[in-house]
C-alpha cells in the first residue's frame, strides 16, 4: 500500500494487483503515478489501467505502451491546460500510430487495448475511457461505475469490442468527472475481474475496508478463484483527505454566489467581523477582519460594478492564492465547504504597507531597491513556470511586510493558460507600467511583466516615471527614456543598463525571462569591477566624472591655443624682419 500526501493536502492510499489468470501471459498493463510535488497539485494522480488485444504479444505490447505513452505525455503537457484537453492530445497521437501499426507491422498485427485512466486533481476524479475495462466509485456501501462498456453481442452469447486504442482510426473517448470526499473508494478493473464477480461480490470485498493493497489483492484473488479464464488487474484507491478546491471546482462553487450591498463596520460575514475598512477601489471594498483569534482580509466587489470579468477575476484570486506555494506570492484563504455565503477573497493579513507607500518617501536605497526586486523577480518566476501571467505589477501591488519579506498581490487579472478569458475590451493592467505591445492588443505574457517589474525598478530607484506619469483618463506616454544617473549620481552603470534592457520598448530586447534579470541584478556589480578594485569614477560619481573630463578637455583646449599663438607669432616675426646688407 502507498500512501500520498499531495501538495494542497490530498491525501490517498494505493494499492495494485495483477494475475495472469489462466492466460499464458498477462496482458494487462496498470500503473500508478504519483509525479513530482508540484505535478500531483498541478495535474493530479495518475491511475490506469489497460487491458491488451491482439496475437503474439501484441496486446501486451500496445496495453504498455498506451500507459506509458499516456503518463509521460500527461505530464509534458502544460500544468495549467486541463485535463480533458490534455489527454485527448495524447491519446489521439498514439491511438492514430497504434491503428497504422496494427495495420503493417507484424508484430503488433491485429493489436488494440482498452483503456481507462483516473485523474485525480482537487476534489474530483476525472475518468477517460474507452473499452471494456472500469472505474467504479465506492461510497456508503453503494458502487456506482463510472464507465461503459464499449462491446457489441456476438451471436454466440459474447462480446466483441467495438471502440478501443488502435480499433479506429479516429478517436472517440469517454470522459467523466466525480465529486471525491474523504473515505471514498475508487476502482479500476480489467474485464478479467468484473466478468468472473458479480457487483454484490465486489460490494462485499470493498466494504472490508482493509488496506487499499490488501483489498486489491483479494479482489484478483476472488475473480481467479471464481473460475475468471481472462487476467485480472485491480487498482484500488481511498481517498483519506480532501483538498482545497481546483479552479474548475471554484467556478462552479463561486459563481452561484450573490453579490449583495457591500458590508459594513461591524458586520460579522460567514464568521468574519468586519473591524475597518482598509481601502476602497473602483470595483471593491477592503476590509481588516477578524475570524477568531485569527485576522484576516476580505475584498468584497462593489454590486453595481460587478461583471462577469469581475467575477472571474474573484475565482482566479482564490484560485492562483491556494495553488501557488511561493513565499513571495500573496495566498488566499481556503473557506470550508458551505461556509461562503456571498462573493468575495479572504486572505492572511500581514502588518506591512505596500511599495507605493514606501515611495511616498523619495527613491529608495540601491541595495533595498535590488533585494525588494529579487525576491519579487523570484515570485514572478513562479508564476510564469506555470504559464501565468500577473498582468498587474506595480508598487501598489507589492507587499512589503514588517518581518522584512515581500510579497506579490492581486492576482485578480492574471492570465491563465487553458482557461477560457473572460471578454475583455481591451488587456487590463495600470497605464504607467503597461509594455507597448499590450496596447496593440497583446494579452499579457511573462515578458510584459517584465517591462512591468522594470518600470517599477526604475521608480524605487528615481522616484519618478520613466516617461511622466500618465494623466487620469489620458493616454500612456511612451518615448525615449532618460537614464536613471539623471535623477541621481550614485547608481552604477550597470544597473542603469540592467533597469534599461528590463524595460526596453521592444520585447526581444528584454531580457530572455525574468530569472535573467535577477541574475543580472544579483551578480552585476560583481562582474562590471574588478575583484577587489575600486568602482570606477563614472559609477561612483557620474557628474564628477563628467566634470572632469570637461576641466581636462578645456585644459587640452587652452594648451592647444597656447601653442598655436606662439607658433603663429614666431611665424609672423620672421617674416617681418628686415634684411642685413
Amino acid at each position: 500500500m502507498t500512501t500520498v500526501r499531495s501538495q494542497g493536502q490530498l491525501r490517498i492510499a494505493v494499492g495494485f494487483a495483477s494475475s495472469t489468470g489462466r492466460r499464458p501471459e498477462n496482458q494487462d498493463f496498470g500503473v500508478i503515478d504519483f509525479g513530482s510535488h508540484s505535478e500531483r497539485a498541478l495535474q493530479g494522480i495518475l491511475a490506469v489501467v489497460a487491458d491488451g488485444a491482439g496475437g503474439g504479444n501484441g496486446g501486451r505490447v500496445a496495453s504498455e505502451l498506451a500507459v506509458r505513452t499516456f503518463i509521460d505525455g500527461y505530464r509534458s503537457q502544460n500544468a495549467l491546460a486541463g485535463i480533458a484537453p490534455a489527454a485527448l492530445r495524447v491519446l489521439e497521437g498514439y491511438n492514430s500510430w497504434l491503428h497504422a501499426h496494427a495495420q503493417t507491422a507484424p508484430s503488433l498485427r491485429g493489436a488494440a487495448t482498452t483503456f481507462t485512466a483516473a485523474v485525480l486533481r482537487g476534489r474530483l476524479a476525472t475518468v477517460v475511457h474507452l473499452g471494456d475495462s472500469r472505474a467504479w466509485h465506492f461510497r456508503s456501501g453503494a458502487l456506482t461505475p463510472l464507465t461503459d462498456d464499449h462491446v457489441a453481442l456476438q451471436s454466440d452469447g459474447g462480446q466483441r469490442l467495438v471502440r478501443a486504442l488502435g480499433l479506429e482510426p479516429s478517436l472517440r473517448l469517454d470522459l467523466k468527472s466525480q465529486p471525491i470526499e474523504a473515505h471514498d473508494r475508487l476502482l479500476l478493473s480489467t474485464d478479467g475481474v468484473h466478468q468472473a464477480l458479480p457487483r454484490t461480490a465486489l460490494i462485499q470485498l470493498l466494504g472490508r475496508r482493509q488496506a487499499s493493497q490488501a483489498d486489491a489483492e483479494a479482489i484478483v484473488a476472488a475473480a481467479i478463484e471464481e473460475g475468471g479464464h481472462d487476467n485480472a488487474t485491480a487498482i484500488v484507491i481511498d481517498i483519506i483527505e480532501t483538498p482545497t478546491p481546483d479552479y474548475s471546482a471554484l467556478t462552479a462553487e463561486m459563481e452561484a454566489l450573490p453579490v449583495p450591498a457591500p458590508p459594513r463596520v461591524g458586520d460579522v460575514v460567514d464568521g468574519f467581523e468586519l473591524v475597518r475598512e482598509i481601502a476602497e477601489s473602483k470595483t471593491a471594498h477592503i476590509f481588516l477582519a477578524k475570524d477568531g483569534d485569527e485576522l484576516a482580509v476580505l475584498k468584497f466587489p462593489k454590486a453595481e460594478a460587478c461583471t462577469d470579468g469581475d467575477r472571474h477575476r474573484f475565482m482566479r484570486e482564490v484560485f492562483l492564492g491556494q495553488r501557488i506555494t511561493n513565499v513571495h506570492v500573496g495566498r488566499s484563504l481556503p473557506l470550508a465547504e458551505g461556509r461562503q455565503s456571498r462573493l468575495y477573497v479572504a486572505s492572511p493579513f500581514h502588518k506591512g504597507g505596500t511599495l507605493e507607500d514606501r515611495l511616498r518617501r523619495g527613491p529608495m536605497r540601491i541595495d533595498e531597491t535590488i533585494s525588494i526586486a529579487c525576491r519579487v523577480g523570484r515570485g514572478l518566476s513562479a508564476l510564469h513556470r506555470l504559464g501565468v501571467a500577473h498582468r498587474d505589477v506595480k508598487p501598489q501591488n507589492i507587499m512589503l511586510l514588517d518581518t522584512g519579506e515581500v510579497k506579490i498581490i492581486d492576482l485578480g487579472i492574471a492570465r491563465l493558460p487553458g482557461f477560457e478569458e473572460p471578454d475583455e475590451p481591451e488587456t487590463p493592467g495600470t497605464a504607467d507600467f503597461m509594455a507597448p505591445e499590450l496596447f496593440a492588443k497583446a494579452r499579457g505574457d511573462a515578458l510584459s511583466d517584465q517591462y512591468a517589474l522594470g518600470v517599477t525598478l526604475y521608480r524605487m530607484l528615481t522616484a519618478h516615471y520613466p516617461f511622466g506619469e500618465t494623466p487620469p483618463g489620458g493616454r500612456p506616454l511612451i518615448g525615449p527614456v532618460a537614464p536613471i544617473t539623471r535623477y541621481r549620481a550614485d547608481v552604477p552603470a550597470w544597473l542603469n543598463a540592467t533597469v534599461l534592457q528590463a524595460m526596453s520598448l521592444r520585447p526581444e530586447d528584454r531580457f530572455g525571462d525574468i530569472d535573467e534579470l535577477v541574475f543580472e541584478l544579483e551578480h552585476g556589480k560583481a562582474r562590471a569591477a574588478p575583484l577587489g578594485g575600486p568602482r570606477p569614477l563614472i559609477e561612483r560619481n557620474p557628474v564628477a566624472f563628467w566634470q572632469l573630463l570637461c576641466v581636462v578637455l578645456a585644459l587640452f583646449l587652452g594648451l592647444s591655443l597656447f601653442v598655436y599663438d606662439r607658433d603663429l607669432v614666431l611665424r609672423m616675426r620672421s617674416q617681418t624682419t628686415p634684411l642685413k646688407r
